[in-house]
C-alpha cells in the first residue's frame, strides 16, 4: 500500500502549504475512521442491543472500517493476482473480517485503523528519510547565461558545449562543471560536500555543478559535458543507491515469504485442532485467538524499519557529504578490520611545488627543463602541475616524437633524435641509466631525469599532509581499525607521511599491480578491508577491496564509477565517520529486529492462551512499527 504523497510541479513559495496539504490528505482517511470508530462505541454502550441496533451496528461499523481497510484489501488482491498470497495485507485483511465475522466489530476497525496509521506514519518517515538524498536532485539549474558575443544568453544546461564561457550572478548555481576564469571568487559547497563553509577558488581553479555563487559576478569556461558532470555522476549512484539491499534486508525479505505462510498455517491450526482436545470447544472463541494471532504475527514491523534503517543511513551520509551506492556498503563498513589508504590526494593535499632542482652542470638547466616541462604535459598527475608552475607555458616549438607512459614508473620520449626519460629511479635502473645518487637519502618525492643516455640529475617535489589527516588515523584506531598506507611515491617519502600521521604499516615504490598484492595479502590473512583512493591506477584495488572508497573532489572518474562509497569533498575525516555511520545504522536495525521478534513472541503465547485481546495484538503490530519506524529515524538526527 503506497500512501507516500504524489510528487507535484507545486511554486516553492507554496511549498509548505502544499506539505500540510498532503499529510493532511493522507490521515484524512484515518481520520473518518477514527470518528466514527468512537461514535460506534458511544452507541454500543448508550443504546439496547436490539436486532435493529446490531443492523445498524454493523452498516455504521463497516463505513468505519472501509476508508481504512479497502486500500489494504486491495493490496492483498493485487500481491494475489501477482502469485504473492501470502502478505501482510492478506494477514490484515483476512483478521479484519474474521473478526467482524464473529461480531467483533470494533476490534476489526481498531486493527485496520492502526494498521493504515502506521502506514501513514512508515511513508512520512521514508519521506523524511530520502529528503536529504532527493535534495541532490535540485541542485543543477535547468538553464544557464552563456556569454556570446560579449551577450548573455539564456540557454538550456544540455545545450551548453566544452570550451563555452558562463557567466554567474551572485546567488546562482553553477549548472556545469569547469575552470574559473574570474581572479577569485567564493561558493557554498554545501550540497556537493555537506560543509557550510564558503570554499574560495581562484583563477584556473575547477569549479563543480551545484555550487553556488556567494560574492561577486563571475565567469567559468565549461570544461565536462553536462551528461558528464561529477554532480550528474553523483545523483546517478544517489539514485540507484536503495536498489542495492543490504544482506540484513535481503534476509528479512526472504524470512518474511517463508514466515507469513507458517503463520497462517499455525492459525488454521489454533482455530481448528483444539476441536480435537477441548470438551467445551466454541468455534466463535477459537477463531477470535487465531485472529489474534494472525494480527500479531503479521511482519509489517521488520518490513517496514529495516529498509528505513538503510533509508535512514544512506541519507544521513549524503548530508555529510558521503555517498554509498547500496545499503549493504553500510553493513560491510560497520565491521571492516583494515583501511588502506592511498597517499597523493588522500591523506596528502595532492598539490605540489617544486622545492629544488639538483642538475649536473654539463647540461643546460634552463633547456632541461623546458624539455621536462613540456614532456609531462602529457600527464594530468600533479607532479607535472608543480613543474609546469615552476618553469611556465610549455615551448610550442619543441617537438616530441614516441612519447609513452610506463605505469609506476614515468614518461619515456625522443627529442631531437635522444631518448628524454623522466620518473623515479626505478626508470633510470628499468633503462640502464647509471646515476650517482642514493634515493633513499632525499625525503622528498624526487623526479629524476635522462637525456642522451646520461643522468642529468633530479627535481625533489614536496605535498603538503592534509589538516585532518591525523585525526583521521587517531578515529579510526579508536575504532579498532587497522590503517596501512600503499603509495607509488618513494618509499622515504611514504615512510616520513606515516610516522607523522601514526599508520600503522606504509609501504612505497609500488606499481598498481603491487597495490593489489598488498590488498590481496590482507584479504588472505580473513580480514575485510576497506581501500580508499583517488587516482586511474586505483581503480583496481578499490574494485578488488571489500568497501572501496574514492575521494570525489580531486578523484578521477573511473575509481568514483568502480567504488562503493564516495566522500565528495575529499576529506579523510569523513572516513571514520562513514564507518561511524555503518555501525549505527546496523545496530538502529538489530534493535528493530529484536524488538519486533521480543515483543511478538510474548504477545503471540499470551494470544494463542487466549490470554491477550485484539489490542494488545494491534500494539504487538502497529506499535511496534510505529516505535521500529521512530527508532530508524533517529539515525538521520545524530551528529557524527
Amino acid at each position: 500500500m503506497n500512501y507516500a504523497p504524489k510528487e507535484t510541479n507545486i511554486p516553492h513559495d507554496h511549498a509548505h502549504e502544499a506539505d500540510t496539504v498532503s499529510i493532511f490528505n493522507l490521515f484524512l482517511p484515518a481520520l473518518i475512521s477514527l470518528v466514527l470508530l468512537l461514535g460506534g462505541i458511544v452507541m454500543d454502550h448508550w443504546f439496547p442491543q436490539t436486532w435493529f441496533t446490531d443492523w445498524v451496528r454493523i452498516i455504521w461499523y463497516a463505513a468505519a472500517y472501509l476508508p481504512v481497510g479497502l486500500p489494504v484489501l486491495r493490496e492483498a488482491l493485487a500481491h494475489i493476482r501477482k502469485g504473492a498470497i501470502f502478505s501482510e495485507f492478506f494477514l490484515m485483511g483476512i483478521a479484519t473480517i474474521g473478526a467482524f465475522a464473529i461480531g467483533e466489530y470494533p476490534e476489526g476497525v481498531a486493527v485496520m485503523l492502526f494498521y493504515s496509521v502506521g502506514e501513514v506514519f512508515q511513508a512520512m518517515a521514508v519521506s523524511r528519510a530520502k529528503s536529504n538524498i532527493k535534495s541532490l536532485l535540485d541542485q543543477r539549474p535547468d538553464e544557464v547565461m552563456v556569454l556570446k558575443n560579449n551577450e548573455a544568453q539564456t540557454v538550456k544546461a544540455e545545450a551548453v558545449g566544452i570550451g563555452e564561457i558562463i557567466q554567474l550572478k551572485p546567488g546562482e548555481k553553477l549548472g556545469l562543471d569547469g575552470e574559473l576564469l574570474s581572479q577569485t571568487a567564493s561558493f557554498n559547497t554545501s550540497a556537493l560536500t555537506g560543509e557550510s563553509k564558503p570554499d574560495t577558488k581562484h583563477k584556473g581553479e575547477t569549479v563543480l555543478a551545484g555550487m553556488i555563487n556567494l560574492n561577486t559576478v563571475s565567469q567559468v569556461k565549461v570544461t565536462t559535458a553536462y551528461t558528464d558532470s561529477k554532480l550528474s555522476k553523483i545523483l546517478a549512484l544517489v539514485q540507484n543507491a536503495t536498489t542495492q539491499k543490504a544482506p540484513t534486508e535481503l534476509f528479512i525479505r526472504k524470512f518474511a515469504k517463508i514466515y507469513t505462510p507458517i503463520v497462517v498455517f499455525l492459525a488454521v491450526v489454533i482455530c481448528l485442532l483444539p476441536y480435537f482436545f477441548v470438551e467445551n470447544y466454541v468455534f466463535s472463541d477459537w477463531l477470535y485467538r487465531s485472529l489474534i494471532f494472525l494480527v500479531i504475527s503479521c511482519p509489517c514491523a521488520l518490513v517496514i524499519s529495516i529498509p528505513l534503517g538503510y533509508f535512514g543511513g544512506i541519507g544521513a551520509a549524503s548530508s555529510n557529504g558521503i555517498l554509498f551506492k547500496g545499503g549493504n556498503f553500510l553493513d560491510a563498513l560497520a565491521t571492516i578490520q583494515n583501511v588502506v589508504l592511498d597517499k597523493t590526494g588522500t591523506l596528502t593535499a595532492g598539490v605540489f611545488k617544486v622545492q629544488e632542482v639538483v642538475f649536473d652542470p654539463a647540461f643546460n638547466q634552463e633547456e632541461i627543463l623546458q624539455l621536462v616541462n613540456v614532456l609531462e604535459s602529457h600527464s594530468s598527475h600533479p607532479v607535472a602541475t608543480a613543474i609546469h608552475e615552476y618553469v611556465g607555458k610549455p615551448n610550442p616549438e619543441i617537438r616530441l616524437e614516441h612519447t609513452e607512459e610506463i605505469a609506476g614508473h614515468g614518461l619515456k620520449s625522443t627529442v631531437n633524435g635522444k631518448d628524454l626519460l623522466v620518473g623515479n629511479f626505478q626508470l633510470m635502473n628499468r633503462f640502464g641509466i647509471p646515476y650517482d645518487v642514493d634515493p633513499n637519502s632525499i625525503v622528498y618525492t624526487t623526479i629524476a631525469v635522462a637525456y642522451d643516455n646520461k643522468f642529468v640529475g633530479y627535481i625533489t617535489i614536496a605535498d603538503r599532509i592534509k589538516e585532518d589527516a591525523q585525526e583521521t588515523i587517531r578515529l579510526l584506531h579508536k575504532l579498532n581499525v587497522k590503517t596501512t598506507m600503499l603509495s607509488g611515491d618513494k618509499n622515504t617519502v611514504v615512510k616520513y607521511v606515516a610516522e607523522q600521521l601514526g599508520i600503522d604499516n606504509a609501504f612505497g615504490d609500488l606499481l598498481p599491480e603491487d597495490k593489489v598484492n598488498r590488498v590481496k595479502a590482507i584479504k588472505a590473512q580473513g580480514e575485510s578491508v576497506a581501500f580508499v583512493g583517488d587516482g586511474v591506477n586505483d581503480a583496481p584495488v578499490v574494485a578488488l577491496s571489500d568497501v572501496g572508497i574514492a575521494m570525489g573532489g580531486l578523484g578521477s572518474d573511473a575509481t568514483i564509477e568502480t567504488a562503493d562509497v564516495v566522500i565528495q569533498d575529499d576529506k579523510p575525516n569523513k572516513i571514520p565517520m562513514a564507518i561511524q555511520i555503518g555501525k549505527q545504522t546496523k545496530k538502529i536495525v538489530w534493535q528493530n529486529i529484536g524488538l519486533a521478534f521480543g515483543v511478538k513472541a510474548i504477545v503471540l503465547l499470551l494470544g494463542a492462551g487466549g490470554l491477550a485481546t485484539m489490542w494488545e495484538a494491534v500494539f504487538a503490530d502497529v506499535g511496534v512499527a510505529l516505535l521500529a519506524i521512530l527508532n530508524a529515524v533517529r539515525i538521520q538526527r545524530m551528529k557524527f
